[in-house]
Parts: C-alpha cells; sequence; structure tokens
C-alpha cells in the first residue's frame, strides 16, 4: 500500500525547520527525527546524509530561489551587473528575513560555525557571480592595466567577503524591516563599483560616515 505523504526534500526541510524552531536545537538523531514524522529513516538518506546538510542546503534553497526570481526581473538587456547583484541581494535578504528565526537559529553565533554551514552557500554564490558580465565597468573599457590583473578568483572572493559581512550586518539589525541593512548592501555595492570604476572618494567618504555613525550608535 502507498504511502499517503511521499517523503520528498521540500518536506524534509519544512519539518526540520519546523523542529529546531519549536525545540531550539536539532533532533537527537535521525531515526528518532523520521519516526516522530512517519516516514522511514531510509527515506531521509535519499535526500540527504545528516542534519548539517540539511541546514547547508537550506541556505543554498533560498540563494538560488532568489536567483530565480531575479532573474524574472532582469528581463531588460540592458541591466547592469551591479543592478543584476542588487535585485538578487535584496531579494535573498527578504527571503532570510521570511525565515528569520530559523536562518539566526542555523547560522548560529559562533563565526566558524557558519562559515562551516555556509560553504554549499559559498559554492553557489562563487557560480552566481561567474555569470555576471563585468566588462560594462567603464574603467575596463579603458583598459586599466590594474583591472586586467585582477583574477576572477580573487574577484569572486572579494564578493563572498562582501556577502558574508552583509549577512553579518544583517543578523546584528535592529532597525524596523531591516532597512538598514538593504542601506548597508546598497552603499557597500556601490561603492565597490565605484572604485573600480575609478572614482572613489566621495562613496568612500559616504559609506565611512554611515559606518562611523553604526559602530557609535552600537558602542
Amino acid at each position: 500500500m502507498e504511502k499517503e505523504n511521499q517523503i520528498t526534500a521540500d518536506k524534509i526541510f519544512e519539518l526540520y525547520g519546523e523542529y529546531i524552531l519549536n525545540h531550539g536545537e536539532r533532533p537527537k538523531n535521525i531515526y528518532l527525527f523520521a519516526k516522530d514524522n512517519d516516514f522511514e529513516e531510509k527515506d531521509f538518506y535519499d535526500y540527504f546524509t545528516s542534519f548539517e546538510q540539511i541546514e547547508k542546503s537550506m541556505l543554498v534553497n533560498l540563494f538560488e530561489k532568489s536567483v530565480a526570481l531575479a532573474s524574472e526581473v532582469n528581463i531588460s538587456g540592458k541591466i547592469t551587473s551591479k543592478e543584476k547583484l542588487l535585485n538578487v541581494y535584496f531579494i535573498f535578504f527578504e527571503n532570510m528575513t521570511m525565515n528569520r528565526s530559523l536562518v539566526l537559529m542555523i547560522l548560529g553565533n559562533d563565526k566558524l560555525h557558519a562559515a562551516k554551514i555556509s560553504d554549499q552557500l559559498k559554492e553557489t554564490h562563487r557560480n552566481f557571480i561567474k555569470t555576471l558580465d563585468f566588462n560594462d565597468w567603464s574603467i575596463i573599457k579603458e583598459a586599466k592595466d590594474d583591472v586586467k590583473n585582477f583574477h576572477d578568483k580573487a574577484r569572486e572572493e572579494a564578493f563572498w567577503l562582501h556577502l558574508v559581512s552583509a549577512i553579518e550586518f544583517w543578523k546584528k539589525d535592529t532597525s524596523p524591516s531591516f532597512e538598514k541593512t538593504d542601506i548597508f548592501i546598497e552603499k557597500t555595492i556601490d561603492t565597490g563599483f565605484e572604485l573600480m570604476d575609478n572614482e572613489p572618494l566621495r562613496k568612500v567618504v559616504d559609506l565611512g560616515k554611515f559606518l562611523f555613525k553604526e559602530k557609535f550608535r552600537k558602542s
């Protein structure tokens, strides 16, 4: 006799998320998790090998959904790399905010743990950055030597470190609707592109003022 509710990856996401939100910790083991939710332990392994893998996949899932949704918005052929990046980030952080309690529990307060849980997200993020066309930067059009030598891997790592810093900012943000996180994302991305476009001074000063105020507001 067939099961009425066939277990799927999405169903496991849902059940696992509900468990850790309600209990404040991971289930004791996979056997009990499966038993409590009326499916076989072996069905769990069709999709995941551990609870940690579920948590990693949750973050990847949120990012991939954000990229997919942004692609529906980015229909104009004239949209720049910066605009594409901002669209994805704004949607991603909106998705994380919709699942804030869960995301905060998954990432925890330990940065080493957060880095471990985010390693699959890093690869997914790297693949997304590779899809962006940075040839629309005016500095590249001017064939500056320093930009020609700016290797792809270094650029991908820089963008990843920026995303990590934005997530850390979002975790601590107490502003209504996390509006300061949106400001942080826009200012830092804008600054990064302006630096590469060789017009840094005004943007750096503007960013510095914002970060300075935030630092002393929280101290």
